[in-house]
């Protein structure tokens, strides 16, 4: 499942918390569960509302801390109070010694921990050492732990998220009046897309930062078809003139076509003083590369007619300066030209199967409503025996790696 955030009024852990509400109603007494697993005292009242913005109905995430109340009332008649500064390291052990599920645990204190770096970085403190203010409050507390909860009961996920609204003016906080984007949100999502819609305010919370982080969650283009099932809702607690301040979530499944669309980095550069035996080391290594999808070596004259090495490579879009500095490390080069492009891909997994006592790995692509398999070369230098034994182990994996297509098929059809 894919889910994609709307960010039309902007993202806010308690928006988040109500979007996904919204668009899975079934999650929320295991979230409320799982809140109160994590230390949230009774006296704290937290629920999903109903709540209508403009045109637009969903949902809002509300906590109730009635200490909370006192603490304003009291700040509001010039009883001024020591803000209530609570720890990171108090609040991660807190969290990891309570009895919420293990998965709702971490997410919570991973969420909590991007925030303490962040806060750190801006305050020059060492970030066990950092004290939340306004996060520290059972209100944050609860919309982090809700939202690990929510995201741990949708396993396998992706995420991805809308360009981002940046905000305008200034926010009210306990280091003073800060500017919009908060500046732990600005160190958060360095390299996120925004734009700027003329609207006043706070649009990004640090705690909506710190969730986006965290769930990876990207703005890249989906070019494949996927079926749309499910939508919510959230709502923030600001209003903004012309335009609901929602969240909205939608939820897709992949739809599996004959073929994928997605894009690739094609890279190119020529090599004409690296010696052979070292630039195939080279080239190994690039292989190697996680975010590398194919390296091709092509013979060329390069001038003065000098013979030289035409190399592309096919790599992750997102993975473009790791690269980068892969090739020069690698390789004599002086410079590369690259592009994004387009590709159509074949559905294609891998499996393995036993060949004369050896595990043979095989590659399996979906074509024309049939399955075509083809043997790992190097698994099948492993076997020995000359030629003919090489490719008669490869016709025996192939065989077995057909079967077992066909019977998986047949399961699933069934």
């Amino acid at each position: 499942m894919h889910l994609h955030l709307d960010a039309v009024g902007g993202v806010a852990g308690d928006m988040f918390i109500a979007a996904v509400l919204d668009a899975f109603p079934e999650l929320r007494e295991p979230m409320l569960a799982q809140i109160r697993a994590a230390g949230l005292p009774p006296e704290v009242e937290c629920r999903p509302v109903e709540h209508r913005d403009h045109a637009l109905t969903g949902l809002r995430f509300s906590v109730d801390d009635p200490h909370e109340h006192v603490h304003r009332h009291a700040h509001a008649h010039g009883r001024h109070h020591e803000h209530n500064e609570t720890p990171f390291a108090g609040i991660r052990a807190n969290l990891l010694a309570s009895s919420a599920a293990p998965g709702v645990k971490h997410r919570a204190v991973a969420i909590f921990t991007l925030l303490a770096e962040v806060e750190g970085k801006i305050h020059g403190a060492a970030t066990d050492e950092v004290s939340f203010h306004e996060l520290g409050g059972w209100d944050s507390i609860a919309d982090i732990v809700g939202t690990a909860a929510l995201v741990d009961s949708l396993p396998g996920a992706t995420w991805s998220v809308s360009a981002l609204p940046l905000g305008r003016g200034r926010t009210k906080t306990a280091h003073g009046m800060l500017p919009a984007p908060a500046p732990a949100s600005a160190l958060l999502l360095k390299g996120y897309e925004f734009f700027d819609d003329g609207l006043e305010g706070e649009r990004i919370t640090p705690t909506g930062a710190a969730i986006l982080k965290h769930l990876q969650a990207t703005q890249r283009p989906h070019r494949g078809t996927r079926r749309l099932l499910r939508t919510g809702n959230g709502f923030g607690t600001s209003t903004f003139p012309g335009i609901s301040n929602v969240l909205r979530v939608l939820a897709f499944e992949e739809v599996h076509a004959p073929t994928a669309s997605d894009s690739v980095a094609s890279i190119a550069f020529e090599v004409d003083d690296q010696s052979p035996e070292d630039l195939g080391i080279a080239l190994d290594h690039l292989r190697a590369h996680p975010a590398v999808l194919d390296v091709l070596q092509i013979p060329a004259f390069g001038k003065k007619g000098r013979v030289t090495a035409h190399i592309q490579i096919l790599a992750e879009p997102q993975a473009l300066e790791q690269v980068f500095d892969a090739c020069f490390n690698e390789t004599a080069t002086l410079g590369l030209r690259w592009q994004v492009v387009e590709r159509k891909v074949l559905p294609r997994h891998h499996s393995a199967v036993e060949v004369g006592g050896r595990t043979v790995r095989v590659k399996l692509a979906e074509r024309g409503g049939a399955h075509t398999v083809k043997a790992e070369s190097d698994d099948l230098l492993a076997i020995g025996g000359g030629r003919v034994a090489r490719e008669d182990a490869r016709r025996k994996a192939e065989d077995a790696g057909l079967k077992t297509a066909d019977s998986a098929k047949q399961k699933k059809d069934g």
